[in-house]
């Protein structure tokens, strides 16, 4: 790499790992946050989903618009956005205040995440640059979330949670004096109009699908506003298809995703990213409803995986170069589902965290291998005016895949947990639970590889996603 192409990296790789932690930083902290400013307890989901709601709603739209008009002027606007939002939601004094903070930190990530995806993936051609870029942000991307919890119970426990939104300003504003003098959008803008029918269906579509998986956790899967989310998810999203078929300036061309490399690498990625995320909270449940952990120590318990992942996220790079994007994949999903069978051995014995701890870091360790993988395989093959449209799905697919996984396992747990019985019926039913979660999340794992081997390997295509090149 080019001096120049370091500190483009350096810029665009710190913004990135700033918005994976905001997206983590409060969980520990909801409820200190809900008794500070008064939240009622239906209210406190919120602090949750107001970010992801526009965070996954409208990456793709902002995706599309980084293209049309200006990669890195969206950059730098999300980035304001971002800092605004974190001073109001450090500085919140009512419930209303801080739901607008984490709101506007959700937009904020839908704007700079896909513009700087696409700034990374246009500022490195393909082949080992590129690899070696989508390998570092990999690995930032994982270690921002996992690192996140940690970091907001600490600084909650030790100063206040509103550190966890003020601690943004002085890297905004570093990012903000710095990216103008070393950032430029390559290449030639898209000189067309907005597809404004296919923004609005697919927008509110995507917040629909988020809202109603949501709203799951706290409402069941059989509340009435639940199944009209997402049924309404569906009709936009439906309607969506069919708009783009017939727009002459779509928001994105049917070609594109039709494509094998977006269509199985985004599959992929949903897989890869849910799947241990949402492992991760039973665990977290786990080590502190059954081991007896407090909450700080159970997120410092998740270290050994926060390294594992950052060696996944180095190696990445070198295995897709020596084995390709496809086999690199495959590789990642199997190892990440092993990981995850380890898990079905935890009991009531104080062994079980030592169980936890290599468990884990071994999925993660296959989960941030396939999070380069797929990232490298779904970019791969398009110009440069459509990088801005490939990010962007490829970051939905990591928002909806965040979003979805918790409450899809915890709803599977909350079923195997009602087949439990015994004089400790509740550790059984929570372990019974857990252990059925895991085993929901391994198989996913290992299908999703299977499927990747069988029906991911023809066309020119997938070609270009089975080299990385």
């Amino acid at each position: 790499m080019t001096s120049r192409q370091r500190l483009i990296l350096a810029v665009l790789l710190g913004a990135q790992f700033m918005l994976a932690v905001d997206f983590s930083v409060l969980n520990i902290a909801v409820p200190t946050i809900g008794s500070d400013l008064g939240f009622k307890l239906s209210e406190l989901q919120w602090i949750v989903t107001g970010f992801m709601l526009p965070a996954a709603g409208f990456t793709l739209l902002f995706g599309r618009i980084a293209d049309l008009f200006g990669r890195r002027n969206l950059f730098l606007a999300g980035m304001v956005l971002l800092g605004v939002a974190s001073l109001v939601g450090g500085l919140a004094q009512s419930p209303g205040m801080l739901l607008s903070g984490r709101i506007g930190q959700g937009l904020a990530t839908a704007m700079a995440t896909p513009a700087a995806m696409s700034l990374l993936t246009t500022s490195f051609p393909e082949g080992p640059l590129r690899r070696r870029a989508l390998g570092l942000n990999g690995t930032l991307l994982t270690g921002g979330f996992a690192l996140g919890s940690v970091l907001g119970g600490v600084l909650t426990e030790l100063l206040s949670w509103r550190w966890a939104f003020l601690i943004n300003l002085p890297v905004v504003v570093v990012i903000v004096l710095i990216a103008p003098r070393v950032l430029s959008d390559s290449g030639e803008r898209i000189r067309s109009r907005l597809d404004l029918p296919g923004a609005v269906t697919v927008t509110g579509g995507l917040v629909s699908l988020v809202y109603g998986i949501s709203a799951t956790e706290q409402n069941g899967w059989g509340d009435p506003v639940v199944i009209g989310c997402l049924f309404l998810a569906v009709v936009l999203l439906v309607a969506f298809w069919f708009i783009e078929l017939r727009s002459p300036h779509p928001l994105a061309p049917v070609r594109v995703l039709k494509r094998p490399t977006v269509r199985w690498g985004n599959f992929a990625g949903i897989i890869v990213i849910s799947m241990p995320s949402a492992v991760v909270f039973q665990m977290t449940l786990y080590l502190q409803d059954v081991l007896d952990y407090q909450p700080l120590a159970s997120g410092l318990a998740f270290g050994a995986s926060s390294i594992a992942a950052v060696a996944g996220g180095l190696l990445a790079p070198r295995l897709i170069g020596a084995i390709g994007g496809r086999p690199a994949l495959i590789t990642a999903l199997t190892v990440q589902g092993l990981g995850l069978l380890g898990l079905l051995a935890v009991d009531e014995g104080a062994a079980g965290i030592y169980i936890v701890l290599v468990a884990v870091a071994v999925a993660f360790f296959g989960h941030a291998v396939g999070l380069v993988s797929y990232t490298v395989i779904a970019t791969s093959g398009l110009p440069d005016e459509e990088q801005g449209l490939a990010t962007g799905l490829s970051t939905m697919s990591q928002q909806i895949a965040l979003t979805l996984g918790t409450p899809v396992l915890a709803a599977v747990a909350l079923l195997g947990a009602g087949t439990a019985a015994g004089a400790d019926g509740d550790i059984d039913g929570l372990l019974n639970g857990m252990r059925l979660a895991v085993l929901v999340g391994a198989v996913a794992s290992l299908a999703a590889g299977v499927m990747m081997a069988a029906f991911f390997r023809s066309g020119a295509a997938a070609r270009s996603g089975e080299t990385g090149a």
